[in-house]
């Protein structure tokens, strides 16, 4: 069995991505908001606020290393604002950046409409599913939000406008990948995940539906 990775904290984060004050501040801002809403709403595991750092904002902000030119994200089941928000606020003052967070349940979207206005952040929240929206990003990403064959239906619009899908798993993401594959044909490559050992990241591109 893997073990947990160590669980860093503010300064271990900072130092080891390298990002401003500013940002550091906004972050902390987030965490403070995740905490707060998440004892009257279920958007992490209660346990996991412990371990912020390393489980929500290292687990988000690996993604930009792997798309550094990327500006424009969707985030597919958003509630939680996660990757969505930490890339929103790592990506905020950069010309043209803008982070969609895709969310279908309202009391979810309020969260992340506080999260939003709280850092002044660059983000257009859209309480509908993600399926139903045709956007053009750069990027589309996704965190818990479903098993690969059905999360490849919802991000398939924004796939076929030109995105690379880059979607966060855990450790059965191999069994996920030979199920979808039979519903789907893709380009994909797993990513080691900087947060956690047994997690992955999976590079998806060229999505059609399977023959």
């Amino acid at each position: 069995m893997t073990a947990e990775p160590p669980a860093l904290d503010a300064t271990g984060y900072q130092a080891l991505t390298g990002v401003s004050d500013a940002q550091m501040a906004d972050l902390t801002r987030f965490q403070d908001l995740l905490a707060e809403w998440n004892a009257v709403m279920n958007l992490v595991g209660p346990l996991t606020i412990a371990t912020y750092w390393t489980r929500h904002a290292l687990d988000s902000s690996q993604l930009l290393a792997l798309a550094p030119d990327a500006r424009v994200w969707a985030d597919l089941g958003a509630g939680a604002g996660l990757p969505g928000v930490v890339l929103a606020i790592l990506l905020k003052g950069q010309g043209g950046a803008k982070i969609h967070l895709v969310e279908s349940m309202a009391k979810r979207c309020r969260f992340l409409e506080v999260a939003a206005k709280t850092m002044d952040l660059p983000v257009e929240i859209h309480n509908v599913r993600a399926e139903e929206l045709k956007l053009k990003v750069d990027v589309v990403t996704a965190r818990a939000c479903a098993p690969m064959t059905k999360l490849l239906g919802f991000a398939e619009p924004y796939l076929h406008r030109g995105a690379t899908g880059l979607f966060l798993k855990g450790q059965d993401v191999a069994a996920e990948l030979t199920e979808a594959r039979k519903a789907w044909s893709f380009a994909s490559e797993l990513l080691p995940s900087q947060s956690d050992p047994r997690g992955r990241i999976v590079q998806v591109k060229r999505l059609s539906r399977a023959r």
